[in-house]
């Protein structure tokens, strides 16, 4: 089956990664190993460029972060060299001598050695002139360059194991089981990959391939149909009495991969029963063509404490489905509390920013004026009803505020914001759909027509250049009280990660039977089957690391918040982390998810 270019340039990165080192579960520990292997990859880093990514005190770099650098990191062609060594190339007779290459190279830029312009030479110097014949030089960099990486992959196809082990990064830190009680609260991963191991220490010695294949445990569950109703039956049938409110928000991509969304504070001034739901928002005119991310999960957290107390209580989780909609009924004391959105990414990871063609933003009409052209006024409109949280159909300053937060990192003050009342379309002191439209607009006469800002505008949203809205997803909240009126209030977009990491953990923990991996007796998985989702966590109850690899390659028509169907976890000492979550690739199909973890020996 032919690869992706994000597949191949994977390939590219490990193969280049394990050139160097032995597996890609190793930490770069130098910036001498960081560019060596940058140059494995095709890539020539200058010093300044080093510099930028092992910045003063950086102890070591992993495999992800390799793989991020390489991005950035364009590979040097040939050409490139070609026109460097022209400069110096006085005569133009493509020959530079050994003396005027080592006297630049040793005294501008970043200097060489002269031992390492004589090496230069002992390459190069194929007629053993004294001279440089660096069109020749360039040809066999270029071909050297392109042996070594297709060696490197071709011994990658070559080891089936080391070509089907996959290993990402983890961005968040554990918290210990020392510092909780049973079940004990700690960082859960959110949709992003895990962080390869340290190097050699004093870890557990390799076991035998006996006992490795003891180390591991199977869980096989098959799942229904995902569409079936069930959250019905939760419904109150006076629902429709029921004092009523609701907000909107988004879910946003951020480029480390990881998701984030607004939070919002809820206040109940009295006990009584609640209905909540949470579910994707419909912004498609047509009624039988429904918005692409309607099929993207979600799920809404309750919490007691404030938005900065990370070991604040779990009060529930929105856990039956009802199509689209994730749903909870219950009864909530008088109190006030944290609702928290949440998506596992299965279903938004695999969508891509990359886009066959550039949509145009603004048009100059015959007049020289700039006008928005048809099909960036239907985004904006869109973008409008993402930002109306409580879909009054105007802006208030506080929700125009978190647009800004999402776009610019900024705010708009008082000042500012009555500007803009001055200069756009307004009404009960908010800005209206058609002022939001003006403000676009007069950015892009600010910039006389040059649509760069629309973009990070727009891409900050989630659209890529086919005006296509492929790495957010919007939801609206519902609650139903009985007896009293609550009020929902949005607190904030980018905090409180921590906090509703540790809930999703807790969630799966308390609903879940532990199970030791076969050898391990305080390794333990916990694996959580919900209406449409399947998570599991690893909890590492020994004072010692461990590193967990986990095959899913027995499960069928599925897909994981990893991304993967094969990776590993390292979980350090007396720590929890959630290891994934799993879904139906395709909703309307049965599938069934079977999952393998074991050990891996430490390096």
């Amino acid at each position: 089956m032919p690869r992706s270019e994000e597949e191949r340039f994977y390939m590219t990165c490990r193969a280049a990664y394990l050139s160097v080192f032995r597996s890609s579960l190793v930490n770069m520990t130098s910036k001498d190993q960081l560019c060596t292997v940058l140059q494995q990859a095709g890539r020539n880093p200058s010093q300044k460029a080093l510099d930028k990514y092992w910045p003063p005190g950086t102890k070591k770099l992993n495999f992800d972060d390799f793989c991020e650098i390489l991005k950035k990191e364009k590979k040097t062609e040939p050409d490139q060299l070609m026109t460097i060594f022209k400069k110096f190339d006085t005569n133009g007779d493509g020959y530079i001598s050994h003396d005027e290459l080592s006297r630049i190279l040793t005294s501008s830029g970043e200097k060489m050695s002269h031992k390492e312009v004589d090496e230069i030479f002992t390459l190069a110097d194929v007629n053993k002139d004294g001279k440089l014949d660096y069109a020749e030089f360039c040809r066999l960099l270029g071909s050297t360059v392109e042996k070594c990486q297709a060696a490197a992959l071709e011994k990658l196809e070559a080891d089936v194991k080391l070509k089907r082990q996959n290993f990402g990064s983890q961005l968040n830190t554990p918290q210990s089981l020392e510092s909780q009680p049973e079940p004990p609260s700690s960082e859960s991963q959110h949709r992003t990959e895990l962080e390869p191991t340290q190097k050699k220490d004093r870890s557990l010695s390799r076991p035998s391939s006996a006992r490795s294949r003891r180390s591991s445990s199977s869980t096989a569950i098959t799942m229904g149909i995902g569409g079936i109703k069930t959250g019905r039956l939760a419904e109150p049938k006076s629902l429709q009495d029921w004092h009523h409110t609701f907000m909107r928000g988004c879910f946003y991509m951020e480029d480390d991969g990881s998701i984030i969304s607004l939070q919002y504070r809820l206040h109940v001034p009295q006990t009584t029963s609640v209905y909540l739901t949470i579910q994707p928002l419909n912004l498609s005119p047509i009624p039988d063509k429904p918005s692409p991310w309607m099929c993207v999960d979600t799920a809404l957290y309750v919490l007691t404490g404030n938005e900065t107390k990370e070991d604040s209580n779990l009060v529930c989780f929105t856990e039956l489905r009802d199509k689209e909609r994730f749903l909870w009924r219950g009864e909530l004391s008088a109190g006030s509390y944290l609702l928290m959105p949440f998506t596992t990414g299965c279903r938004l990871k695999r969508m891509r920013k990359n886009s066959p063609k550039t949509a145009q933003l603004v048009n100059r009409v015959q007049s020289g004026e700039l006008e928005l052209t048809k099909e960036f006024k239907a985004v904006l409109s869109d973008i409008f009803e993402v930002i109306d949280l409580d879909g009054s159909g105007l802006l208030s300053l506080e929700e125009y505020n978190f647009f800004e937060q999402r776009t610019s990192g900024g705010k708009c003050d008082e000042d500012a914001w009555a500007i803009c009342k001055e200069n756009f379309d307004t009404k009960k002191n908010e800005l209206t759909r058609q002022g939001f439209l003006e403000l676009n607009l007069m950015e892009a006469n600010d910039r006389e027509g040059d649509p760069s800002d629309l973009w990070l505008t727009l891409e900050a949203m989630g659209y890529n250049h086919s005006l296509e809205m492929v790495e957010s997803c919007p939801f609206v909240i519902d609650v139903y009280c009985e007896d009293v009126k609550a009020t929902l209030q949005a607190v904030h977009l980018d905090s409180g990660v921590k906090m509703l990491n540790s809930a999703v953990q807790r969630s799966i923990t308390s609903k879940a039977e532990a199970k030791a991996l076969k050898g391990h007796e305080n390794v333990l998985v916990y694996t959580y089957k919900g209406e449409s989702r399947i998570s599991s966590v690893i909890a590492n109850k020994s004072n010692q690391k461990v590193t967990v690899h986990i095959s899913n390659e027995q499960s069928k028509n599925f897909v994981s918040s990893r991304g993967m169907s094969v990776f590993a976890v390292e979980v350090p000492a007396r720590t929890k982390m959630v290891c994934q979550h799993v879904m139906a690739l395709n909703d309307q199909q049965e599938w069934t998810y079977n999952c393998t973890e074991s050990i891996i020996p430490s390096l």
